[in-house]
């Protein structure tokens, strides 16, 4: 689980009900026609901007971005060095019984392209199409969000406009006012919540990881090719060195030296 998406979600939305409750009373702010307005509006006008299957697909979205597992780079970078050693010491082969201990699918599938004899080059042409499809997947994803991020304050604006036309409409009748300048004032706040604290930050998240995650294929993708090509241990650790925080690499470079 994200640490940092739970505690930003929990900090936001705990002041912000804080503030509500030290102003008056929480039932102040619930009103059931003006979360129809915003709510309902913003999924009807995402149903009409993208296909039925991307906008059904977005709760997996969103569980990648509240459950995704980090993986270490130092550690992935530790693990194919040692991948590179078994099969420069016991040949390509070898490698056949380290797979067990692979979690992750993309790197199950490049070690089993290394093992079946594939040139670097194809290999890596093979894994590149993979990221990039990875890539597409998670930017549609963000998009969902980021869009219904746009329509939300939308529809919040057309919620204050009816319920300003019924309080004109019933300015006669000094009871009907406060309900109809309840309708407009709360769903332009509907909508703020709605895109500001939840579409638009996923959607942000979805981008940050979706930009971690290609990072570490890539760095899969240029291990499996080194260790293809039959690159000495060292040279390895170099070449993927080049993928993280230079103040992260003596952590590799140390322990590899023991």
């Amino acid at each position: 689980m994200d640490i940092a998406t739970i505690l930003g979600a929990v900090t936001g939305f705990s002041l912000m009900f804080a503030a509500i409750v030290m102003g008056g009373g929480i039932t102040w702010f619930i009103n059931v026609p003006s979360l129809m307005i915003v709510v309902g509006g913003t999924i009807g006008v995402t149903f009409m901007n993208f296909p039925l299957n991307s906008v059904l697909g977005v709760m997996g979205v969103l569980k990648n971005a509240i459950f995704h597992k980090e993986t270490s780079p130092t550690e992935l970078i530790k693990n194919l060095v040692e991948f590179s050693r078994v099969a420069r010491r016991e040949g390509i082969l070898a490698l056949q019984s380290l797979i067990k201990q692979v979690n992750d699918p993309f790197l199950v599938k490049g070690i089993n392209l290394a093992i079946d004899g594939l040139e670097p080059q194809v290999i890596g042409d093979i894994m590149d199409i993979e990221v990039e499809q990875l890539e597409s997947r998670h930017k549609y994803g963000a998009e969902v969000f980021t869009a219904m991020g746009t329509f939300a304050p939308a529809m919040g604006m057309m919620g204050t406009l009816i319920g300003l036309v019924q309080m004109l409409m019933q300015m006669d009748d000094p009871s009907s006012i406060g309900p109809a300048m309840a309708v407009a004032l709360l769903t332009t706040f509907y909508g703020v919540v709605l895109a500001n604290l939840i579409c638009l930050p996923i959607a942000g998240k979805l981008k940050t990881r979706s930009t971690q995650e290609i990072l570490l294929k890539q760095l899969m993708t240029e291990g499996i090719k080194a260790i293809q090509s039959g690159d000495n241990p060292r040279i390895v650790e170099q070449k993927l060195l080049a993928f993280i925080e230079p103040k992260k690499r003596a952590e590799v470079s140390d322990e590899g030296s023991e």
